[in-house]
Parts: C-alpha cells; sequence; structure tokens
C-alpha cells in the first residue's frame, strides 16, 4: 500500500512510502525530504510537519519518523529550532553538487 502526503507552505511536496518495498520506510521518508531539499522545493527556515503529524498522515509509526528526522539532523540538512520545531537548514552548495554527482552516478549504474 502506498501512502502519500504532502509538506511545506510554499510549496506542497509529495512524500510517498510504499509498506511492499524493499527499501525501509525510514529511508523512504528520509530520501524524500533530503531531495526536496536539495532540489529547492522546500527552502531553508521551512518548518517541517511535527513527528506525529507526519507519522499519522504517512501510517507510520513515531519512531519510523524519528529516525528518519534524527539522521536528516545529522547530516544537516534540517534542525530544530526553539519555537519553530523542525525547519529546513540551508544547504552547501558543495553538499548539493555531491548529492546531484551521487544521483546521477546511481541512474547510470542502473541504466547499465
Amino acid at each position: 500500500m502506498d501512502v502519500t502526503v504532502y509538506i511545506g507552505y510554499a510549496q506542497y511536496v509529495q512524500i510517498v512510502v510504499s509498506q511492499v518495498s524493499s527499501v525501509p520506510l525510514y529511508e523512504q521518508i528520509k530520501d524524500q525530504i533530503r531531495a526536496a531539499v536539495f532540489t529547492g522545493a522546500l527552502t531553508a527556515g521551512e518548518a517541517l510537519p511535527s513527528l506525529r503529524e507526519l507519522a499519522r498522515d504517512l501510517q507510520v509509526s513515531l519512531i519510523t519518523v524519528t529516525r528518519a528526522y534524527n539522521d536528516l539532523v545529522a547530516e544537516g540538512v534540517i534542525g530544530n529550532r526553539q519555537g519553530k520545531g523542525t525547519v529546513v537548514l540551508p544547504v552547501d552548495p558543495a553538499r548539493m553538487r555531491a548529492h546531484v554527482d551521487a544521483r546521477i552516478r546511481q541512474g547510470l549504474e542502473e541504466a547499465v
């Protein structure tokens, strides 16, 4: 079963998780939020849904969303701000380029 949720305020970003995928749910969430940040769909300072809200909307456990958010915080993609909740952090252009290069390499490997 696929579940879709939209996050963000300026632009809506679609997050889709699949219960039948071999990729763990937290990885699916993390990868899609990271991609939205690196493509500019989610901008610096933009608030993300609370852990409970996203878990409810995606119909996954709170632990799953917590793990995804914690991994993104450790990577410096998102951060917790007093009074604002979880927000997108400014993206380092070098990190963005490395992410894009990795996705291109992955696509090429799959094509070969």
